[in-house]
């Protein structure tokens, strides 16, 4: 069964989506502590997940797309795996 998706779920989605686009899991991060130094997406990756992560944070928030992009700037800043 799918969760759903809501305002408490979005977060654990999106960093379990990104990791899922590098074919990992949050099981493996977990299990590895240099993950974040590690583990890298190319700009094209990057770039299907924002095109993912902005109209869903417009649809759970009920944002505009200018606090979107805003939130995904904040979000890939904090959590965002870098861009090779």
């Amino acid at each position: 069964m799918k969760k759903k998706i809501n305002r408490m779920t979005i977060g654990d989605h999106l960093i379990e989506y990104q990791l899922q686009m590098i074919g990992k899991t949050v099981e493996e991060a977990l299990e590895y502590p240099q993950w974040y130094d590690n583990w890298t997406m190319t700009p094209e990756q990057h770039a299907e997940f924002k095109a993912y992560a902005i109209p869903l944070l417009k649809k759970v928030f009920k944002f505009n797309t200018t606090k979107a992009n805003s939130t995904f700037s904040y979000f890939n800043l904090q959590f965002g795996l870098r861009i090779l």
